[in-house]
């Protein structure tokens, strides 16, 4: 068997037998195409270095024709841990999943400050990771890769944080600065991202081939699933809906630039142009101020309803324009302020829909998922988990036959 044709028939393999989670080897030979003996030479491959595992099928029934037990296929669990990260303003999730995806551990934990240089939110890190790996009776050095989703531009492929909320330098290369620390392999990338990585393992997204995620927190994100696969662009910074832009010269953006959706819609800036209106008690946290604005908006017709109201126009048109270009199948809003209605209320998806172009089928279903932060780390977790395994499979090398 050719090199190039083993390593696709590793990968093809593997994959089958997690998406299967238990699997004989003649019905893995059936939905792969690859034949029953290069099946009976990988998985032999896959089990001796302890990927994979055998497991009794049923009750254990005897096999007729060769007087033994059937067996099944199945991921071994043991055989990694991998941990995902979810970084929020002030607040860390993290989750432990085992080689076969399955949960092991949860934290959420505050840091100290919502801005950090690359080394001390390393730091923050590392720490948070140590006590993940302590309430599941292990070490961090069990740990076998970090996936972590942060707020900002980022290049998956080259591990660079182009900018984020969260760091207080650009165009720094993140997952360097993290594996240095840890000793282990780390993989970064944007939040919402990874929130359509999870939609599509196990959230919403499952049943769907062409899906938008739009996430609401501190800021805008957006994931994009196309044909099944996360789309990140050339450059890796594809999919910033948040930094679309919707004033010609307008509002100054978190991010540097003006006119972004983002500097229209997102808290910070809800809370900017209400300070320009009335003093706003200082020593109140923001989600509070914000919860107040909304309320206000809701119950009187003042500045506040005003300011609430221009946002959503302005986030209406964002998500007209995402549906006229991409079309989707599906749109999945969700994220932390999921609590605060007015970006997904009926008035804001009828305006989208007025601006969507009409054509005799029935627009894009829009659904809010409310999950929490801990559901962002299973997506950061379920990214390292699919680097490992590619890692594991280029560790077998070119001994089999």
């Amino acid at each position: 068997m050719a090199v190039q044709q083993r390593e696709y028939g590793r990968r093809r393999l593997l994959n089958q037998i997690r998406r299967s989670g238990q699997i004989p080897r003649i019905e893995l030979a059936d939905l792969t195409g690859i034949s029953r003996a290069t099946v009976t030479t990988i998985t032999a491959e896959l089990l001796d270095h302890g990927l994979i595992e055998e497991v009794a099928r049923g009750e254990g029934l005897p096999d007729a024709r060769r007087g033994r037990p059937r067996v099944d296929l199945k991921i071994r669990g043991a055989a990694h841990l991998v941990a995902g990260i979810k970084v929020s303003d002030r607040r860390l999730s993290l989750v432990l999943l085992d080689f076969e995806g399955k949960q092991r551990a949860e934290l959420e934990t505050e840091m100290t400050r919502s801005k950090n240089s690359p080394e001390g939110l390393a730091d923050e890190l590392c720490a948070a990771l140590a006590r993940l790996a302590e309430s599941a009776g292990r070490d961090i050095s069990d740990i076998s890769g970090v996936g972590v989703g942060i707020a900002g531009i980022v290049s998956a492929e080259q591990g660079v944080v182009y900018w984020s909320p969260a760091l207080s330098q650009r165009n720094v290369t993140f997952t360097r600065v993290l594996s240095e620390k840890l000793n282990r392999p780390t993989f970064v990338d944007n939040d919402a991202n990874l929130v359509a990585v999870a939609e599509k393992n196990f959230g919403l997204g499952q049943a769907h081939s062409d899906f938008i995620v739009v996430t609401i927190e501190a800021g805008v994100g957006m994931g994009l699933i196309i044909n099944g696969n996360l789309y990140r662009g050339t450059r890796g910074c594809g999919a910033e809906f948040g930094h679309t832009k919707v004033h010609l010269d307008g509002a100054l953006c978190r991010c540097g630039q003006r006119g972004c959706l983002e500097a229209y819609v997102a808290d910070y800036a809800l809370l900017r142009e209400a300070r320009t209106l009335s003093d706003l008690d200082p020593a109140v946290n923001d989600v509070a101020q914000i919860e107040n604005l909304l309320n206000a908006a809701r119950v009187e017709d003042g500045p506040e309803r005003r300011i609430v109201e221009r946002a959503g126009r302005i986030f209406a048109l964002g998500l007209a324009n995402l549906v006229n270009i991409f079309d989707p199948e599906l749109i999945i809003m969700a994220g932390e302020r999921m609590q605060f209605d007015h970006l997904y209320a009926e008035n804001v998806l009828r305006e989208m829909r007025k601006s969507i172009v009409q054509v005799d089928k029935t627009p894009p279903e829009v659904v809010i998922h409310k999950w929490g932060n801990l559901m962002w780390a299973r997506g950061a977790a379920a990214y390292a988990l699919d680097n490992i395994s590619e890692l594991a499979l280029e560790g077998l090398g070119e001994n089999a036959a």
